[in-house]
């Protein structure tokens, strides 16, 4: 009798930890996109699906991709849409810090509504992820704040305001070069000071090499990265001046303090 006692207060404790009706994905399906959202209103489902067409386009230009495929029905990527920023850290397992998530190989992308910048920052960047690496292919071994920097070339805000948050940081001494950039891994419990830096600085230097080196080196590189080539030797053979990642970071940092 005990045991029977003891089996049933169990599984009523299983129970109770188990929501009663976990609440589904409602879904709305256009050309390139499919939105999953829960409780988001449709207006702002369908504004988000019509940005992301946008973008598409847009974000494709910028880097000068060609596809051999467009997303459409089994390839289209998906946008889950949750909440509030405590179900997207909760359910997508997301770091508090973050306002949306790209899974490249899936074409996925996780957010919600009151993401900071959501149509002009975060839905661009997390879809700049995706495009970027459909192009230059899953495998490219490539420095995380270049990936990063791309991303953030597409947050027009963001794009602009980033060289002068870099400088303070050389005023002040927390200015990170690119070699130690490259070492620097953004985890769930870094600090966000670091984390500004981290983007501003990435954002700042790819800025640099698009518009003072000239865009169509910047897509060449790309498709060099594209064809296998390492960061290293892509870097030295579309910039003949810089052999190695430091002379880069000594070209933009002049840039910086003579601009």
């Amino acid at each position: 009798m005990k045991q029977k006692a003891t089996l049933l207060a169990l599984i009523l404790l299983m129970a109770s930890a188990v929501p009663v009706c976990a609440q589904e994905w409602k879904e709305y399906s256009r050309q390139h996109f499919i939105v999953y959202y829960k409780e988001a209103p449709l207006d702002f489902v369908k504004t988000v699906d019509k940005a992301a067409e946008d973008y598409y386009v847009e974000i494709s230009e910028n880097l000068g991709v060609t596809r051999d495929k467009g997303w459409s029905w089994e390839n289209r990527a998906k946008i889950y849409i949750y909440n509030n920023a405590d179900d997207y850290v909760a359910s997508a397992r997301q770091s508090k810090w973050s306002s949306g998530a790209a899974s490249t190989k899936e074409k996925t992308i996780r957010t919600f509504p009151s993401a900071h910048g959501f149509f002009d920052s975060t839905l661009p960047h997390e879809l700049a992820h995706i495009i970027f690496r459909e192009f230059v292919g899953f495998q490219a071994d490539i420095p995380s704040w270049f990936e990063e920097g791309v991303a953030m070339h597409q947050e027009k805000a963001k794009r602009w305001g980033a060289h002068d948050t870099v400088r303070k940081a050389m005023k002040d001494g927390t200015f990170r070069p690119l070699s130690q950039l490259t070492m620097t891994r953004l985890r769930y419990g870094t600090g966000r000071d670091l984390i500004n830096l981290f983007y501003a600085e990435a954002a700042s230097v790819v800025n640099f090499m698009i518009h003072e080196l000239g865009d169509q080196q910047f897509i060449r590189l790309c498709k060099k990265l594209k064809d296998g080539e390492s960061f290293a030797s892509a870097l030295d053979s579309v910039y003949v001046r810089f052999k190695t990642v430091d002379d880069l970071n000594e070209a933009w940092v002049k840039y910086l303090k003579n601009e």
